[in-house]
């Protein structure tokens, strides 16, 4: 792609289809679930009920299903083309705690994970899920377990998973304490988030907010997402993730408010993220990786106000080398050291400007006080993970032949603890070329402001750093870097 210096490349254009409501609704068709026999007593199981008023609102060509204030606990609903399901103030639908209530003999498999949910989707069109409700999976360890079905199996349900669909909207509701993923949409098309409010918090392992899988032309504004895991995830199983646009989002994670990666085939393809405040994420602030093939071009990244994470900037080109041809299992490596099979791919127009970070050391003892009190809300390999993460600089990082390209940081300003040795110094950064991709895998990094390796054409333009304490360590180390400039 074109590099142009000095400037941020073009916002990718969003389609009005997904900034207004959708056609081929008539808004006298409202379907109330009550006069579907649901009770909404927060004790009857509710499903037939629910999804006979669903199926009522597709057979009448679309409208609304309408769900008063009462608590409906649910198991699997399947939401057709033309339907809006619109929770009033006070409405709650909520996972059953029964795991036989999500059954999956009549869902697509899933490409990445177990294929259970809550709220499903495929092959749909003119979707959208409003109101001032909320949808509660109650998907607390004790009811759902890791890997506790036959033969090991993981089969926590998700809150949400449409596979395939377009001119979806999601306005309004209040999403709470999924099992395992929180939305996830896959090869979807035309997706509007707007005024979304998402509380995963201190729930489960794997409580990702939105994870957007292969989708395009999608529009994220508005929202307050306060996750476990990634909060505001792309994912490339197959297919890339194009033409996504984040602005005006306020966004809290135990891991990273944004990532791109690590699943990354089909790879990330004009992103634009703006105006937006990312806090308290001890594992980052932003993660953009390419671990599994694919390719990253024209990432623009901008207005950005960071508080409290671990790190400000972690960018991966590695070679784990998944590949997605069946259902696969989620998180990291083998163990076996050895990337999987699919090619590298390659990072290349990377734009970031105009953020404040401030950088703390907090992580450390506030997870392990959480631990401590039994705290299952995280979601790394290790246990006792989180205890060694280490407040981080920059990381700009390739693997030995295949570079991180093209990358421009403008006007950053970021504040670090300091408090870097001698000996931290010396540390021999590993290479980790196959491994799952965390910045705290490399250790006390010998920079305490940018540490970059394996990369070309990396500039940094009005980049001001400092630390809160005396930092032994270098502002910057460079190490097999061509093209370099700071100024």
């Amino acid at each position: 792609m074109a590099v142009v210096v000095g400037e941020f490349a073009a916002v990718p254009a969003i389609s009005a289809e997904i900034t207004k409501p959708a056609s081929g609704r008539e808004d006298s068709k409202v379907f109330d679930v009550k006069t579907f026999g649901a009770v909404g007593d927060g004790k009857t199981l509710d499903t037939e009920a629910l999804q006979a008023a669903i199926d009522a609102c597709t057979q009448a060509g679309g409208g609304t299903v309408w769900v008063p204030a009462g608590e409906y606990v649910s198991g699997t609903l399947q939401l057709k083309s033309n339907v809006t399901l619109s929770l009033d103030h006070g409405a709650a639908i909520l996972g059953s705690l029964d795991l036989k209530d999500y059954p999956v003999d009549k869902l697509r498999p899933s490409r990445e994970g177990n294929s259970e949910c809550l709220l499903y989707a495929e092959d749909a069109t003119n979707i959208r899920l409003e109101g001032l409700g909320t949808i509660n999976g109650r998907g607390k360890p004790k009811f759902f377990p890791i890997n506790a079905g036959l033969n090991g199996a993981d089969n926590r349900p998700r809150l949400i998973r449409f596979e395939n669909c377009e001119k979806l909207t999601f306005s309004g509701l209040t999403y709470r304490n999924p099992a395992f993923w929180g939305i996830h949409l896959v090869d979807c098309r035309d997706v509007h988030f707007t005024g979304v409010k998402i509380r995963f918090r201190n729930n489960h392992s794997n409580n990702d907010g939105i994870d957007l899988d292969a989708c395009e032309n999608v529009l994220i504004e508005n929202c307050d997402i306060l996750s476990g895991d990634d909060a505001i995830c792309l994912k490339s199983t197959l297919n890339p993730c194009r033409d996504i646009v984040v602005r005006n989002c306020v966004v809290s994670s135990h891991t990273a408010a944004l990532k791109l990666g690590t699943s990354s085939t089909g790879g990330y393809i004009d992103v634009d993220v703006s105006n937006c405040h990312f806090y308290d994420c001890p594992m980052g602030g932003i993660k953009l990786q390419i671990v599994d093939g694919g390719r990253m071009e024209n990432i623009n990244i901008r207005r950005i106000v960071m508080d409290d994470v671990g790190s400000p900037l972690f960018i991966r080109l590695g070679n784990r080398g998944r590949t997605y041809a069946g259902n696969t299992h989620t998180g990291p490596d083998t163990g076996s050291g050895q990337a999987e099979g699919a090619t590298v791919g390659s990072v290349k127009g990377v734009r970031i400007g105009d953020v404040v970070a401030t950088v703390t050391f907090e992580a450390r003892d506030r997870v392990a006080k959480a631990q401590a009190q039994g705290d299952v809300s995280m979601n790394f390999p290790e246990p006792g993970y989180r205890i060694e993460a280490q407040a981080g600089p920059i990381m700009i990082a390739g693997i030995p032949g295949h570079y991180i390209e093209d990358v421009m940081l403008e006007n950053i300003q970021v504040s670090y603890p300091g408090g870097g040795t001698l000996e931290d110094t010396e540390h021999e950064v590993p290479e980790d070329i196959a491994r799952y991709p965390e910045q705290y895998f490399f250790g006390v990094l010998p920079a305490w402001g940018a540490y970059i390796r394996h990369a070309k054409n990396i500039e940094f333009r009005n980049v001001k750093m400092s630390t809160r304490a005396p930092d032994a360590r270098e502002r910057i180390v460079l190490d097999d870097v061509d093209g370099f400039v700071d100024q």
